[in-house]
């Protein structure tokens, strides 16, 4: 197998990114997590209060061979509104910036796909991401992991992840992992 890739992306409540980017094939492996901020060890209620500096992230282990990064940030630009600064609908502060942690030539291809989406007019707005340098990744706590997928009845999942879920799969159905 060859190597895999990684990247860190934020796009609102990491239980979305995480959801979506879980079924994609090529997709290894979509942790939930904290990067950017200031303080070691981050812990959700922290990071919720916007003091830390840090954002909700996923970081995505892929198989280059099956996704290629351009393809993993087109869906990424497509399934969140990266035109909102420092929020996702009601979800509002830093903590829920729209962002790319990548190395140089990851923040590079980063570029050239937020400027090829923002050519294509599906955003009325202008896209504000953040592409940035790498960042410490730490894993959230493992009741985040697969949230959407033990919680699909809560509130929030029913009416803020399902429909993002269902717009990436509808718009990305040939890119699917096959149903278990």
């Amino acid at each position: 197998m060859a190597e895999a890739s990684s990247i860190i992306l934020g796009g609102g409540c990491f239980w979305c990114v995480e959801a979506i980017f879980k079924g994609l094939r090529g997709v290894i492996t979509a942790k939930p997590g904290y990067a950017g901020g200031h303080t070691e060890h981050p812990q959700y209620k922290e990071v919720c209060t916007g003091h830390t500096g840090h954002t909700e992230v996923v970081e995505l282990r892929f198989d280059p061979r099956e996704i290629s990064l351009e393809d993993i940030l087109r869906v990424f630009f497509t399934t969140h509104d990266p035109t909102q600064l420092n929020r996702q609908g009601d979800d509002v502060g830093t903590q829920y910036r729209s962002v790319i942690f990548g190395d140089e030539a990851q923040q590079a291809i980063a570029r050239t796909i937020r400027d090829e989406v923002a050519a294509q007019g599906i955003w009325n707005d202008p896209i504000v991401t953040a592409i940035e340098g790498p960042a410490h990744f730490w894993e959230a706590e493992a009741d985040h992991h697969d949230y959407f997928a033990r919680n699909p009845e809560t509130a929030y999942c029913a009416a803020v992840v399902a429909p993002k879920v269902a717009k990436a799969r509808k718009l990305y159905r040939d890119r699917l992992k096959p149903a278990d």
